[in-house]
């Protein structure tokens, strides 16, 4: 078995419209790793993710758990690798959030005997309650939509989660509840995000993106606190560590 959850080879992707979204991506995860990918607005996030478990597809070389990325074996891919949307409209469309959550698992041929174990524990790591499985998912709040979501994923049992601005239009009580459900997760993350703060609580590491490429790789207190990289890619230092000051 492979040391590497991503393994990921000079990745390009333009879209339709000419957009050189990713140019050159060299990138290897480890398993068991939580990696950062920030950059500004534009800069290929979520692009990058999108490619992690086929819904786009580059040119390049892009395995995952050693596997290489290709139609043939894409079922297989998407039960190790799960990915969270930045809307998570765009992942809950069923009459409960029971069904969504068992959504994913059902299609990857799971018994039915155990869709409801895998509904209740993925609800529990998310943060929910399992007295909300006969709720309409479309009646919760964005917070609460947005542990569905993730609860969606978390019910397939990947080894890998690739989540896009998990924290993006929360109210401050629900994104600390949101960054506690991370922490506590096990699976090897990868984590799009515009939070630095959320960045700093949770990932070791951080990968700085900008027009596509990579143009920083390292410890996360370090990179971000590294003022002359962040401004020259449109980013800030975080609050958090401009008020710790110099180190002594």
């Amino acid at each position: 078995m492979t040391d590497y959850a991503v393994r990921i080879i000079r990745l390009n992707y333009t879209y339709p419209d000419g957009t050189r979204a990713l140019e050159g991506i060299d990138l290897d995860v480890s398993q068991g790793e939580r990696i950062a990918i920030v950059g500004p607005s534009g800069a290929g996030k979520s692009t990058l993710l999108l490619h992690l478990n086929g819904v786009l597809d580059g040119t390049g070389s892009v395995r995952i758990m050693g596997m290489t990325l290709a139609q043939s074996n894409l079922r297989e891919i998407r039960k190790q690798m799960g990915l969270l949307f930045q809307d998570p409209n765009d992942q809950l469309f069923c009459p409960t959030v029971f069904e969504d959550v068992a959504f994913g698992p059902l299609n990857l041929s799971v018994p039915a005997g155990e869709i409801p174990r895998r509904v209740e524990k993925a609800m529990a790591d998310a943060g929910l309650d399992f007295s909300m499985r006969s709720r309409s998912s479309h009646h919760l709040s964005l917070g609460e939509r947005r542990r569905v979501s993730l609860a969606a994923v978390l019910a397939m049992e990947p080894a890998i989660l690739g989540m896009d601005e998990p924290t993006s239009n929360l109210d401050p009580r629900n994104r600390r509840h949101l960054i506690e459900v991370i922490s506590g997760l096990r699976a090897t993350l990868i984590i799009a995000t515009h939070d630095l703060e959320l960045v700093l609580d949770v990932c070791s590491r951080t990968v700085l993106m900008d027009r596509g490429k990579i143009w920083a790789d390292g410890e996360t207190k370090s990179l971000l606190a590294d003022a002359k990289t962040m401004e020259a890619h449109g980013l800030e230092v975080p609050l958090s560590l401009k008020l710790r000051g110099p180190a002594l």
